[in-house]
């Protein structure tokens, strides 16, 4: 006979993986393919985490940074591979991203990463991280879980991030919607050149979502009729494509992430205004 509880479960297990909560976690906390990556500062998973959680860093996820590369790019498979199976990440993990410290864009940047691998359909974030563990009851430790290497296979996809030409050959059409994710300023171009952004402003058409609207102030993402609005505000209809855009491709991430979780087609441009902005053949726009 099947309890209350488990069919509650398996129904969830049907859902969208892309948000798990406190309570879910709590309760397959003990799953023996279950794995933890913590997205924070190192002082502070050092000082609290929940146990059995992995620290997750940028270098861990991102290309060698050169003069040739913006300040973040997409590792090799073989490269993200094996730092995944070092996490102890097997074809068969179920893996729970969450953040301390408000690292959400460092936290969705990773999920963006994951599923670029192939891994988003057994890949979650936490929503609001280790402080809404926390809230619920949830325990920490300071204990650092043994090395446990997996075996991994990843399938990277091609419907993810997207270049510079992409984003080009779409600034009219009517079915794409670019968003900006930087604050208001940056959008305006209100703040002077610099060397790795020489015209300010922001790509031509473009709405603005700034990437902290994605969040509400408990910490949790909008829910998602709220993040429909939010995109519906900037002109994003549904079947609409939305291209995400930052600096140089991480706060785009949470707009790519709730724009994903609203039902979506959404890419990002990972080379993003740092790119653009040095790329004379492109226009940039800049309100007077």
């Amino acid at each position: 006979m099947i309890t209350a509880l488990a069919l509650a479960l398996a129904l969830q297990g049907t859902q969208d993986p892309m948000l798990v909560s406190a309570q879910w976690l709590a309760q397959h906390a003990r799953d023996p393919n279950l794995v933890l990556l913590h997205v924070g500062p190192p002082a502070g998973y050092d000082s609290a985490h929940i146990a059995g959680a992995r620290l997750l860093g940028f270098a861990d996820i991102a290309a060698p940074r050169d003069s040739t590369r913006p300040a973040l790019e997409l590792p090799t498979p073989a490269q993200l591979d094996s730092m995944l199976e070092l996490k102890g990440i097997s074809d068969d993990s179920r893996i729970v991203i969450y953040q301390s410290d408000e690292w959400f864009t460092p936290a969705s940047r990773a999920y963006l990463t994951l599923y670029w691998a192939g891994l988003g359909a057994r890949t979650s974030i936490l929503d609001g991280g280790i402080a809404a563990w926390r809230r619920n009851g949830g325990a920490v430790t300071r204990d650092v879980p043994a090395a446990r290497r997996g075996s991994l296979t990843i399938r990277p996809r091609s419907d993810v991030v997207v270049t510079a030409d992409y984003v080009a050959a779409r600034l009219t059409d009517p079915r794409t919607a670019i968003v900006d994710a930087r604050n208001e300023r940056f959008y305006l171009g209100n703040y002077p050149s610099r060397p790795e952004e020489p015209r300010p402003g922001h790509l031509p058409g473009a709405f603005n979502i700034p990437f902290p609207s994605i969040v509400g102030d408990s910490g949790l993402v909008l829910s998602r009729d709220a993040l429909r609005n939010l995109f519906a505000a900037a002109h994003a209809e549904p079947g609409d494509q939305i291209i995400a855009y930052c600096h140089i491709g991480q706060q785009a991430t949470l707009v790519w992430f709730g724009a994903k979780l609203a039902g979506y087609d959404v890419r990002l441009y990972d080379g993003s205004f740092t790119q653009w902005s040095g790329l004379l053949q492109y226009p940039v726009e800049r309100p007077q």
